[in-house]
């Protein structure tokens, strides 16, 4: 017959067992998730890229949260580039 100890002892075991094996069978995330833009273009987790909606741009990064793909603002409107056109070097006299 099994005292009280015993008892309380193989509960906790068992318990101890059933969270070490719902953590070894807890998937880790898809590392194939992506998140979309409005025209259908993917990105690939922690890609930034520049999202236009309502009318307002933003740059945004692509992020999982709570096991869903979500893009996270990182700030208000979106980085330009743009050319300069060169000035002309001023002329210089040499004298012969």
């Amino acid at each position: 017959m099994m005292d009280g100890r015993t008892i309380l002892w193989s509960m906790t075991a068992a318990v101890a067992f059933l969270f070490a094996a719902e953590a070894t069978l807890a998937a880790p995330p898809d590392h194939g998730c992506t998140c979309r833009n409005r025209d259908g273009s993917k990105y690939e987790l922690g890609q930034v890229a520049c999202l236009r909606v309502d009318g307002s741009a933003y740059l945004a990064r692509c992020e999982m949260n709570l096991n869903v793909t979500t893009w996270k603002k990182l700030r208000e409107g979106c980085p330009t580039a743009g050319m300069s056109t060169p000035s002309r070097p001023a002329l210089q006299s040499v004298g012969l």
